[in-house]
């Protein structure tokens, strides 16, 4: 939509003229009075002045218009139509999430698995211009949610994970095999995995190691991230008397996901507790932007025409009244 801006905005003082030539036409009508010598003015008791008299006025209201009209034109009203060219280089991600039963472990609050839920869809919430994926595993692997960028939906699948989905275990090859999968035909300027886990791989068809060297070869970056504390952490199990707590030993093969970091062109990152897990998505966000160019365009056309049109009609107007209807009333 067009907008009416003004280039030349200081001859709009000169409109402070107008107030003051009608102070002084006022005061000029007032002074204006023919001097007759009658015995009486009983006469002119009942004659009222007629509408022709009263409409002498418009002469002067429309030398007013004009004079607005032409300072108007000196301020040089323009029209100004911009829009903008957005260019997206978008990023692909998919988030590759342990699921076994050792992520119920609680040395993240409330448990390792929640904690990661939680944080993972903070940062879903600030890559509103990327397509995001789920991949889930434990003991196999399977896609929770393709790449969408619908991320309302992909938030309500995230809601629906829990630990015991799948048969337990800790296939991280497959887990990192699958994600892969979903983004070698990606045309994106950037494929992304980010890949969660607390474990040793321990089963699955497809070695770690293995799935790195084929998201190497598609150009796919991983990040890893090992989650847990270091040393023991409690963990519920359930008994006849309820849920009772031991402490287990934190087991994460640091060896392999940095191998696989560095494979791929990514980062290794390990959480040992909720602010280092929130601390370590703010990185990857930071590391992986998508580009966003806005070009803005803004055309400029003088629009004094309307104004000097609307001018000249008002000022043939009033010479038209003078020489005609009014050429009678000094």
């Amino acid at each position: 939509m067009d907008q009416i801006i003004f280039a030349n905005k200081e001859y709009f003082y000169l409109l402070a003229v107008i107030p003051l030539m009608a102070i002084w036409y006022w005061r000029k009508h007032n002074k204006v009075r023919a001097e007759i010598q009658v015995a009486t003015l009983r006469s002119f008791e009942t004659s009222a002045p007629s509408l022709k008299v009263y409409s002498r006025h418009i002469l002067f209201i429309l030398r007013l218009l004009v004079l607005t009209a032409l300072i108007t034109c000196m301020a040089r009203p323009q029209s100004s139509t911009s829009w903008q060219n957005v260019t997206t280089e978008g990023i692909d991600i998919v988030m590759a999430l342990d699921i076994s039963g050792s992520m119920l472990a609680e040395d993240l609050k409330p448990n390792r698995l929640e904690a990661s839920k939680e944080v993972a869809l903070d940062f879903i919430e600030n890559r509103a211009n990327d397509r995001v994926g789920l991949v889930v595993f434990s003991g196999e692997s399977f896609t929770q949610c393709p790449l969408t960028t619908d991320h309302a939906v992909l938030k309500n699948l995230f809601s629906d994970i829990k630990s015991g989905m799948i048969e337990d275990g800790t296939a991280i090859g497959m887990g990192l095999a699958n994600a892969v999968n979903r983004l070698k035909d990606s045309k994106a300027i950037s494929k992304v995995v980010i890949l969660l886990t607390d474990g040793v791989n321990n089963s699955g068809l497809v070695a770690p190691l293995t799935a790195a060297e084929i998201a190497e070869s598609f150009g796919i970056r991983a990040y890893t991230i090992g989650v847990g504390s270091e040393g023991m952490a409690p963990y519920p199990f359930k008994t006849p008397f309820g849920i009772k707590y031991q402490n287990v030993e934190v087991r994460i093969d640091e060896d392999m996901l940095k191998e696989i970091a560095s494979m791929t062109g990514g980062k290794y990152f390990r959480a040992t507790n909720n602010k280092k897990l929130e601390d370590i998505y703010e990185e990857i966000d930071q590391l992986e932007k998508s580009k966003i160019e806005v070009t803005e365009f803004r055309k400029k056309t003088e629009r004094f025409l309307p104004f000097a049109i609307i001018g000249g009609i008002l000022l043939l107007l009033e010479i038209l009244l003078r020489n005609s209807v009014f050429k009678s009333i000094p």
